[in-house]
């Protein structure tokens, strides 16, 4: 073959373009349909339906429960409590690690803090918080709030420790307000920590409330999962366990992932 024979070839395939790749809405569908098919393999397998029932009954019962309200009502309540949680965990977090971040003198008092509640186990924080304020809605979220408050302060804490000091001393220079530093120094550099803090906590904060409703609440998933789990009801415990997911999910997916997204396009560009 000559050479220029050759050269054509590769040339040739060369022009080829490349595959395209799923978008990640598809690629989602394809992986969640795969787990759905996986649930239905192994319930046929079991075959027993008190045990593990297959997405053929746990889904009729789902949407009847939907249409009753119950589901709704106990959602919402789970719900809120998450946002409560999350907003006092994020806000206090917040102060504790930029003030830790950025005074090492205060860092070097509070990091042996830090790490003892980091390894607090949570059971230990919800229990002794029923027991000191008692069994309402305040002792419900404070326990949620100081299980996320160690994490959300570590994780701050090393974003405020990777500010640009050269961008600081800019702005002193031309002599920016505090506001000003805060709004377009500050917050555009700590925004990727913040957003990746923020999807870690929300993860960690439902879970830990489904606990908090299990143990002493009247209303809410957890509530509803430990009602269902005395009955032996399993699929119950699925209907809400799964309900509960679904909406996480959809948060986590329409809201979190973006914001996250459009948070790094400071440090991209």
């Amino acid at each position: 073959m000559a050479l220029s024979d050759t050269a054509r070839l590769t040339s040739g395939q060369s022009a080829i373009p490349p595959p395209r790749a799923l978008p990640n809405w598809v690629v989602r569908g394809l992986s969640l349909s795969g787990l759905l098919v996986f649930w239905w393999g192994l319930s046929w397998l079991k075959a027993d339906p008190m045990v593990l029932p297959g997405p053929q009954i746990v889904l009729p019962r789902l949407g009847a429960e939907a249409m009753s309200g119950a589901l709704w009502h106990h959602l919402g309540a789970t719900l809120w409590r998450v946002v409560q949680a999350f907003v006092a965990a994020m806000s206090l977090g917040l102060v504790l690690g930029i003030l830790m971040g950025l005074m090492p003198r205060l860092n070097r008092w509070l990091d042996p803090w830090l790490v003892f509640f980091l390894n607090l186990p949570a059971l230990v924080v919800i229990v002794l918080c029923f027991l000191w304020i008692g069994l309402n809605e305040t002792a419900a979220i404070v326990a949620v709030a100081i299980n996320k408050i160690p994490l959300v302060t570590a994780m701050l804490r090393e974003g405020a420790r990777a500010l640009n000091g050269q961008l600081a001393d800019m702005a002193q220079v031309f002599g920016m307000t505090r506001m000003a530093r805060l709004r377009h120094i500050l917050l555009p550099q700590l925004a990727p920590h913040l957003a990746s803090t923020a999807r870690s906590g929300l993860s960690l904060i439902w879970k830990i409330v489904l606990v908090v409703e299990f143990l002493g609440r009247g209303q809410g998933v957890g509530f509803k999962i430990h009602l269902h789990f005395q009955m032996f009801d399993v699929t119950m415990v699925m209907v809400y366990a799964l309900s509960f997911i679904g909406v996480m999910l959809a948060i986590e997916t329409l809201v979190l992932q973006p914001l996250e997204a459009r948070a790094r396009r400071w440090r991209e560009a």
